[in-house]
């Protein structure tokens, strides 16, 4: 039986690809690039993959976009996996050329964003093209000339060291990144399933429209995880793109759709939120258990039926 397909957002040589070979059995299985979150996505819901790889945060630029926003609308997915990437850079560019030649530079947004300090800093007339990705911006260079026109779109990339290694690209500066030490989030998206087992050190992602705009609202909302000791790493608004001030929010909460205490804010999310969307409870990639404060649900729950108990008493 042969393996099971994987996509990614590629092309080759993308932060997406490191991580997905980070999946055991990911080297030897099929890999499709795909060229947008959105087509990854979508060869998973038509089954043409087993499962997508895509980024969802980055520590210097918070949480990507794109995928926030494909994983909201459509079929339901899962995430099942996250996988954390450190993110370093290398501009190359066309052969001959040096710095001082560089007048329009491409890569994908979120690389853009942790590299312009340095951009404005040793080539600040730079224009920025936008790229679906960071090979992507890179292989663009591949075959050009250095007497090629301006007409032919930028005379540079920012990428990663694989693509240029691999590629045998033109490095003219390395470590361009602002945030030594950067990382990126990447999780592992599949069609709705079993949920993993839990761990003890879980992550539960949640897409919760806001039924209501009025005061309030959303404190309703971050009530639900407060009043049961659950901790959220990431909070984040979107617009539905339905109207002018509607938003749904792309939330990860510390714990596991199993264990009491989430089962009890999901009880209390659906109950306000009835459009509320589930995308995975998956083991944490840095297997941080979280901090529950004391009055979580099992001792909140305790001192609830010890103060019954004295009532009925007559104490």
């Amino acid at each position: 039986m042969s393996s099971p397909a994987y996509t990614y957002l590629g092309p080759e040589g993308t932060f997406t690809e490191a991580a997905l070979l980070r999946v055991p059995g990911a080297d030897s299985a099929p890999r499709i690039p795909s060229s947008s979150v959105n087509s990854a996505l979508e060869r998973v819901r038509s089954g043409e993959a087993a499962a997508a790889m895509v980024p969802i945060e980055n520590s210097v630029e918070g949480g990507v976009t794109a995928t926030l926003d494909a994983m909201a609308y459509g079929s339901e997915v899962r995430i099942i996996r996250e996988v954390l990437v450190p993110i370093s850079f290398v501009l190359v560019a066309r052969p001959g050329l040096v710095l001082e030649d560089i007048e329009v530079v491409s890569t994908h947004a979120v690389a853009w964003a942790q590299c312009r300090n340095w951009i404005d800093a040793h080539i600040p007339r730079a224009e920025y093209l936008p790229s679906s990705s960071t090979a992507a911006a890179a292989l663009g260079l591949i075959d050009r000339s250095p007497e090629a026109p301006a007409s032919a779109g930028y005379d540079a990339a920012i990428c990663s060291h694989v693509v240029a290694e691999r590629h045998g690209l033109n490095v003219i500066a390395d470590g361009v990144e602002d945030n030594t030490g950067a990382v990126t989030r990447f999780v592992l998206v599949s069609m709705p399933g079993p949920l993993p087992e839990p761990t003890g050190c879980d992550k539960t992602t949640l897409v919760i429209p806001l039924p209501e705009d009025r005061p309030g609202a959303l404190m309703e909302i971050l009530d639900q995880f407060a009043a049961r000791g659950v901790n959220l790493s990431r909070i984040e608004s979107r617009p539905t793109g339905e109207f002018l001030g509607d938003y749904f929010f792309s939330i990860d909460a510390e714990g596991h759709a199993r264990d009491a205490r989430m089962v009890d804010a999901l009880t209390g999310l659906h109950r306000i939120s009835p459009s509320i969307r589930f995308l995975g409870s998956y083991s944490r990639a840095d297997g941080r258990a979280p901090s529950v404060p004391w009055h979580h649900r099992d001792a909140a729950f305790q001192a609830a039926e010890s103060w019954v108990e004295s009532v009925l008493r007559g104490q």
